[in-house]
């Protein structure tokens, strides 16, 4: 557990909240895997918390469906189900699909220049097998893209779910099947901001985040049996 870092917020932020976002992040990455017990005496003391903001954090895990209280045994954290991603997904793909016409209207030569200079930097990640260097960067690459929309308030509602989309394309990712051609698919996305092809970029956009999931839900399908397995 000495990976958790607790950091105090410059924005004076409750304890609570801070307690709470700490827990979020390291369940979602897996720093606290599925079926761990959270005990709150060894949590608050890793914290440097008392059990009172603790209990609240986890209240308000419970609610996200990351922990679940369960008899004699206490607050456990929960492994992401089959509807867990197909829910995730849904809210997200449908946020990005708002901002497309926007995207295709706002952006600029130095957004495309940007954008296939961070292609070119995963070129290098990829040839030489490097997931943990090409997750990020496809992230980001995401990320740069969906905010030339300017749509701030749909970009705050999709960036609360960036943490468990960053966990789910690292799984994806991590299959060699769709990553060659998830990387093709970033490339000719750029073509198509750049040509202002709102059909061709909508099409493929589509395309592309459906194909993710899908991968996801085969690997997070695999990764359940093989825990059954143990």
């Amino acid at each position: 557990m000495s990976v958790m870092r607790f950091t105090p917020s410059i924005e004076s932020k409750p304890i609570r909240e801070i307690a709470y976002e700490t827990l979020k992040h390291a369940i979602i990455t897996g720093q606290i895997p599925a079926g761990v017990r959270i005990v709150e005496t060894e949590y608050a003391d890793i914290l440097h918390i008392s059990r009172t903001p603790l209990r609240e954090a986890l209240r308000k895990l419970e609610r996200d469906g990351l922990v679940e209280y369960v008899l004699r045994r206490g607050v456990i954290v929960r492994a992401f189900t089959i509807a867990d991603v197909e829910e995730i997904y849904t809210i997200r793909n449908a946020l990005e699909m708002i901002t497309l016409p926007t995207i295709i209207s706002n952006a600029t030569p130095e957004d495309i220049r940007s954008m296939r200079e961070k292609l070119r930097q995963m070129d290098a990640y990829i040839a030489r097998n490097d997931i943990d260097g090409v997750s990020p960067l496809a992230r980001s690459f995401h990320d740069q893209l969906t905010a030339i929309s300017g749509l701030n308030r749909i970009l705050r509602v999709i960036q609360s779910q960036d943490e468990y989309i960053r966990r789910f394309s690292a799984m994806s990712i991590a299959r060699e099947t769709r990553r060659t051609t998830a990387h093709a698919e970033h490339y000719k996305l750029v073509d198509y901001v750049e040509q202002k092809d709102l059909e061709s970029f909508t099409l493929l956009m589509q395309k592309h985040i459906e194909r993710s999931k899908e991968t996801c839900l085969i690997a997070l399908e695999e990764a359940h049996y093989q825990q059954e397995q143990k």
